[in-house]
């Protein structure tokens, strides 16, 4: 295993509530990416086919409309079988890139209506080595999604480390970190919605606190991504160009940023990884480790 290596975010818009071209788009990404030299490549939450934001700007009597949403937003939903994955899996494989992708993700081992907001792994070989479903939605968006539960929260071995992902304000759950770091955590995927300074602070502290490097991944989405059919467009001030600005980062386990922000625009950011900081920052503080003091503190994860 390599100790220094390039990984990348996509700060892209989906194709917004369409599922296959979504699809398409983040192969194409993908395979940019891998072409450019990365060994990693993330996409925002939610990005097949579209975060929700009308769940914010709608209110609830507006029953017919929001009906009429959520039930595109489901039909445009992933649902996670060999047939609807085949292209990512694929895409992943030619390139020889590992791939983190945020999904609306339908209930298929159940009544296939409800959705859970979900991030799947990919590896180089194209295969399917974890789904994580956001443990607790926020606001408005439980509404939309079901909660996850504790069996998802894994860390996984790679060719580049050992990954973990928590999906935007799941990273603000000290206890979901730390069932993270329990289990070796390197590298932390964070697909989010939020842009803001304070989301930023959070994943300097989240870095520092792990001894681990910390992707954040959000969507910067245009008015225009969004087409003029959908009537809640106009909810937005008319002279609100950007929907959401991004601000991706990547940060080291000391808390300092390696790349980005990136705001106000769409593309590939890249910064290159070197696992030896990680050793480093924890000689310190390693909150797994010398630091934990399981002799005060018990930690239990309940699976189910």
């Amino acid at each position: 295993m390599e100790s220094i290596f390039k990984v990348a975010i996509a700060q892209i818009s989906p194709v917004f509530l369409q599922k296959e071209a979504s699809i398409q788009k983040a192969c194409e990404y993908i395979e940019a990416a891998a072409e450019n030299g990365a060994k990693l490549i993330v996409f925002p939450e939610t990005y097949i086919s579209a975060y929700p934001d009308w769940t914010w700007l709608i209110p609830s009597n507006k029953g017919g409309d929001l009906n009429k949403l959520y039930s595109q937003l489901v039909d445009q939903a992933l649902s996670i079988t060999k047939a609807e994955t085949s292209k990512l899996c694929k895409a992943a494989k030619k390139s020889n890139i590992l791939v983190a992708i945020g999904c609306n993700e339908r209930n298929t081992e159940s009544s296939n209506s409800s959705i859970y907001n979900s991030l799947l792994l990919i590896n180089e070989k194209g295969k399917i080595i974890g789904k994580h479903r956001k443990l607790m939605p926020t606001g408005a968006e439980r509404l939309i999604w079901s909660q996850g539960d504790g069996g998802s929260l894994q860390c996984y071995s790679t060719s580049i480390g050992i990954l973990g992902g928590l999906i935007c304000w799941e990273n603000l759950m000290p206890l979901a970190r730390t069932a993270l770091y329990e289990q070796g955590l390197q590298i932390l995927i964070a697909p989010t919605w939020d842009k803001s300074a304070n989301w930023q602070n959070s994943m300097k502290h989240i870095a520092v606190e792990g001894g681990v490097f910390v992707i954040s991944a959000c969507m910067a989405l245009h008015k225009d991504d969004i087409p003029d059919e959908y009537e809640f467009k106009a909810l937005y001030p008319k002279d609100r160009e950007w929907i959401n600005g991004g601000n991706s980062c990547i940060i080291g386990p000391k808390g300092n940023v390696i790349a980005g922000p990136m705001e106000n625009e769409q593309g590939l950011l890249y910064a290159d990884l070197d696992l030896n900081e990680i050793t480093a920052a924890k000689r310190l503080f390693d909150v797994a480790g010398h630091y934990s003091r399981p002799d005060v503190f018990q930690f239990k994860l309940k699976k189910k």
